[in-house]
Parts: C-alpha cells; structure tokens; sequence
C-alpha cells in the first residue's frame, strides 16, 4: 500500500533524510519513531505530497506521488502535527469545506461519521476558535477520516488530549486496523502509545533508517524494552 525507495531530501548542504526504503502493507499500523530532526515529518510530507523529494520514488496504493499526486492524495487521511483549522469556521462548517475539497458526495452524512467516530459531533456548532487544543485535535482527525482514505498517516495525534482523549484515540486506530480497510502510519515520541497500537515499527535517525521491525522481535534481538531500544538506536 505504501512503497518508499531510495527516498533523499536535501536542503542546500543538509540533508534531512537519505536513501529510506520500506513498505507498508494493507491493514498494517506502523509505528514511525525517531528523535526530534531524524526527519519523520519530512517523510511524511513527502508521501502526502505537500514536499518534493530531492530523488528516490514514493508510491501510494500503486500510484507513484510526484507522477500523478492528485490521484495519490485522493488516497490519504493527513493528519499533521498541527492541524490546519480555521478558528472562525464552526466545526460542522470546516468538515464539510473539507469534505468538498476532497470530493465526498454525502458530505452531511461523512461528516456526522467522521465527527462520532472523532468524538467531536456535539460540538459540530460551536466556532473551532473556542474550542480546546485537544478537541481542535480531535477535529483534524475527524477531517482526516473524511471520504475513508485507505491511507492514513497521522503526525502526533494525540498532542494536547487529555488521558481519557488519548485512550479514545488509541481505540479509534486499532479499530480503523482491525477492519483491514486502512494503512497506517503513526508518529509519535510516546512510547507507549506505539507498543498500544503498532505491531511493527520504523526508526529514523540522523535521516537514515535505523530499524524495521515487528516490535517483539526488536525486544527480542536486543533482549530490551523497547523504550530502552530507541534510545540505543537513537542515539547511535
């Protein structure tokens, strides 16, 4: 489902990512770790479009992103680091703006989904600038659900939730696995949360992939936790 080879991002003499290649398969929740720098976000933007690579090839479902990225994106559930609402827009108002965007042709019907499935359909009225951190979060991921995307690559989903939002999040992405239906990416720096949802993970450092693996055999190799693990790597 997701294919990445040889991917490079250079900006001048940096050199944010090197060479990554990996693939993600139909249903797989992967967890996508690294330090601050390692170039997590930078792959990200690249599979969803939003950033050229400087070479190397990066296919969604079969589709290559920089030959034909419109019929990419129509594939994938964005949800970055900071979603990009608009706080004078109600709730409602803004799934629906993005519902239009992405083609969905029931848009009231996908957005009363997209918004039970979020936790965030009785605040549909209310304008998103009064609303917390954790629920403008909430939203984002209501907004990346639109239209059943069978990619979804979500950058830190659960900043700014309180414990009890975390847990519904959590619950939210193994169930959105468990039907098969989507590829997931999770970045994340807890810990925690990965070894909840993922059963594989990729560790990016310094821009170059440090490992890929399902997590128990990782423990396993290094007769470690994987807490203690990504600190080796990470540091390595």
């Amino acid at each position: 489902m997701i294919e990445v080879s040889k991917l490079t991002k250079r900006y001048r003499d940096h050199v944010a990512i090197s060479d990554l290649s990996f693939k993600v398969e139909r249903g797989e929740i992967v967890g996508f770790l690294g330090p601050n720098g390692a170039g997590k976000s930078t792959t990200m933007r690249i599979l969803t479009g939003c950033l050229p690579a400087t070479s190397g090839v990066a296919k969604i479902a079969g589709i290559d992103v920089f030959d034909d990225p419109m019929a990419a994106k129509r594939r994938i559930g964005y949800l970055p680091e900071i979603p990009p609402v608009y706080p004078d827009m109600t709730v409602r108002e803004y799934l629906s703006f993005a519902a239009r965007i992405k083609g969905v042709r029931e848009i009231n019907k996908e957005v009363l989904k997209v918004a039970g499935r979020a936790g965030v359909d009785h605040i549909l009225p209310r304008l998103i600038a009064n609303v917390s951190k954790g629920y403008r979060q909430r939203v984002g991921m209501a907004m990346a659900l639109l239209g059943s995307p069978e990619v979804l690559i979500l950058d830190e989903p659960t900043v700014g939730l309180d414990p009890i939002q975390i847990e519904q999040v959590r619950r939210l992405i193994l169930e959105l696995g468990a039907t098969k239906q989507h590829t997931i990416i999770l970045s994340t720096h807890i810990l925690s949360e990965v070894k909840a949802t993922c059963e594989r993970v990729i560790i990016v450092a310094r821009g170059s992939i440090a490992a890929d693996a399902r997590i128990a055999d990782l423990e396993a190799e290094h007769g470690a936790s994987l807490e203690t693990v990504f600190t080796k790597l990470a540091a390595a």
